[in-house]
């Protein structure tokens, strides 16, 4: 088992302009997040909790999530623990997952949130955590992967380098895989890949299968595209996906 920093080393950047920048708190720990709200924001706002990808938090990522705040929601980007020089061991999507949902019970506190419609969002890495957070909590009106991995055992065969965890234990795999949990979803999902990405097909179609056998609006979505290209147009579904959850 390795305690550490996420695999990912890079400084914390600073907050585009425009973007305010506060600190969080899950647990112990305060952790950092970007706030955009968009331009003439009511009262209460409906908000996309976005997940970036990777494992370090830049301002590309708020670039990406961008389109969002464009479609007048506000965006909250949280980064989570060990990333970015901030405290807290890095686990690999098990207590990122608290500090997902930590971020969120912050935002629901806030005067200029509209608890009632907060929405998650995420790419790649961000996309499992996103995954993760509509498995575990009822405080979601709809969920968007984009990327995200269902099944860390497949995963880590192909990223050996970033486990923290015994890799021998299946169980420490089942925990971190939204794929064992796919009855669970809470809200409606939409779990969308490129075309291209041979990778994630099966597992995120099992997903879905199994969700919807257990009677829950959870969709696998295929658009044109590899793991990069193809976000502009899932995040162009995503924010319909959301205004019909609305």
């Amino acid at each position: 088992m390795v305690r550490g920093p996420a695999p990912q080393p890079h400084s914390m950047p600073s907050a585009p302009r425009g973007v305010r920048e506060i600190d969080y708190p899950s647990g112990d720990l305060r952790l950092r997040a970007w706030i955009g709200l968009p331009p003439g924001a009511p009262e209460r706002a409906s908000v996309v909790v976005f997940l970036h990808g990777g494992f370090a938090f830049s301002t590309e990522d708020y670039e990406m999530a961008r389109p969002f705040v464009e479609a007048s929601y506000a965006v909250v980007m949280p980064s989570v623990r060990g990333e970015n020089g901030q405290a807290g061991i890095f686990s690999m999507f098990f207590d990122e997952v608290s500090d997902v949902l930590a971020v969120t019970d912050h935002v629901r506190s806030q005067r200029w949130a509209d608890p009632r419609r907060i929405y998650v969002a995420g790419h790649s890495a961000g996309g499992t955590l996103a995954m993760l957070a509509g498995l575990a909590s009822p405080h979601y009106r709809a969920v968007a992967s984009f990327s995200g991995s269902p099944d860390q055992l497949l995963l880590a065969k192909g990223l050996p380098n970033i486990v923290p965890f015994d890799r021998n234990d299946p169980a420490e795999y089942e925990i971190r895989s939204p794929l064992s949990y796919a009855t669970s979803f809470k809200a409606p999902a939409r779990l969308f890949l490129g075309r291209q990405e041979e990778f994630y097909r099966a597992s995120t179609r099992l997903v879905a299968a199994l969700a919807r056998d257990a009677g829950k609006d959870v969709a696998a979505v295929e658009v044109a595209g590899d793991h990069f290209n193809a976000v502009p147009e899932e995040i162009s579904q995503a924010i319909a996906f959301f205004r019909a959850n609305a």
